[in-house]
């Protein structure tokens, strides 16, 4: 299977545009390697392209930055001599004058298949800057970790943040070249756009179910480790906006979860009761864990683990928004004197608990605070949005 830098890497004639002499600049980061483990910008210069300039996104061109809200700093590259320009610094969008230094952009970004994951929001970022400026722009497209279904809820309007860019689903199920088009649409963008897309990518295909196995998962940033973690990402980010930890300062981040005075034994046979069915195609494991870094530093967590890989994987059936939704809901519940939301800005949004902007708008924070709300309620509501969702999608589906 090809991604689409070994497309381009083989001279498809989709990317003459490339090989044309035009000023070319690259928006990557540490997971942007060929099938040979090289990193795009190498190979991009191993073929001769104009390479002139490169972007990097939130944790940095080099993926150093461990949270959000760090922020990177421009550099020159110190093998090729270009400018890198941070798009996670002062500006968040490339700038008039970052982009005088080329003709057009690539992206080739690795996404994990959500919506608050901000490779997203860069993208649609440098479509919008690039269709001001005349710039063309290529998306070289790589595979969804989390494949291809739909899950969650879409963002509320007048909720849009750097991690909610557009009224997209919360596990999309998409490309990023795939939804680079949805996106040109949606803005309405008049952005001269090409997709290079993946060679023999089977969307749902055994083992990996978005992942080939043949080839190496690199972190694509600093903590989603492996394919576990990107496959149940979009239901444990929601603990970003809470007090309890999402597996920060541990070696399984957003797979473990906890708290310290969490009785998750308890919790887990209450949701085992109440909604069975959103607990399947994901293996449930309670344990204990304490992170050496960041939120209960070096106390010791109680929870559950996420495993998301094996015989425990079932993607069409996991359900990791609702799982995660659920066991907020259980734990407000039985132990209301853990204190879930975490008021702090959250992706520079100073007005809005954080749940809030994580989740796109206070629906699913309003649904786990009714003592009266049940799943079911929860449900239609997440039953409506997916399939208004799948409906959206379709057209723009690269793959089958």
């Amino acid at each position: 299977m090809k991604f689409g830098i070994d497309v381009v890497r083989d001279r498809d004639p989709a990317c003459r545009r490339l090989f044309s002499g035009d000023r070319v600049g690259l928006v990557a980061h540490p997971a942007s390697v060929d099938r040979h483990l090289r990193h795009s910008a190498d190979v991009l210069k191993s073929l001769g392209v104009n390479l002139t300039c490169a972007f990097g996104p939130q944790h940095g061109m080099r993926g150093e930055k461990q949270y959000n809200m760090q922020e990177s700093e421009d550099y020159v590259d110190p093998v090729h001599g270009f400018p890198v320009f941070s798009l996670y610094g002062e500006f968040r969008r490339p700038t008039k004058a970052m982009l005088s230094h080329c003709d057009g952009v690539v992206i080739d970004l690795q996404d994990v298949g959500c919506r608050i994951y901000t490779y997203l929001t860069t993208l649609a970022y440098v479509l919008e800057e690039c269709a001001k400026e005349g710039k063309w722009v290529m998306v070289l497209d790589r595979p969804n970790p989390a494949g291809r279904v739909a899950e969650g809820n879409l963002l509320e309007p007048g909720q849009e943040s750097f991690v909610g860019v557009a009224p997209i689903l919360m596990r999309h199920g998409m490309t990023l070249g795939e939804l680079a088009f949805w996106l040109k649409k949606h803005f309405a963008l008049d952005v001269d756009l090409t997709v290079i897309q993946c060679e023999g990518y089977k969307v749902d295909e055994a083992p990996g179910f978005g992942w080939p196995a043949e080839r190496a998962f690199i972190n694509p940033s600093p903590n989603i480790p492996n394919l576990s973690s990107a496959r149940v990402y979009a239901g444990s980010v929601l603990l970003e906006g809470t007090h309890l930890s999402e597996g920060r300062g541990t070696t399984r981040p957003f797979e473990y979860l906890g708290h310290p005075k969490l009785k998750a034994e308890e919790v887990l046979r209450s949701m085992q009761k109440e909604c069975p069915g959103w607990l399947e195609g994901i293996g449930l494991r309670p344990c204990t864990f304490e992170p050496t870094f960041y939120k209960h530093q070096g106390t010791l967590c109680h929870g559950m683990q996420l495993h998301a890989e094996g015989h425990h994987y079932n993607p069409s059936q996991a359900k990791p928004f609702r799982l995660v939704s659920l066991w907020l809901k259980t734990i407000l519940k039985l132990q209301p004197e853990i204190e879930l939301w975490r008021d702090f800005p959250y992706e520079y949004v100073y007005d809005r608990l954080a749940i809030d902007v994580i989740a796109g708008g206070p629906m699913l924070r309003t649904w786990i605070e009714d003592t009266e709300a049940t799943s079911g309620d929860l449900e239609k509501v997440l039953k409506k949005q997916e399939t208004e969702w799948e409906h959206q999608r379709g057209e723009y589906l690269l793959y089958p």
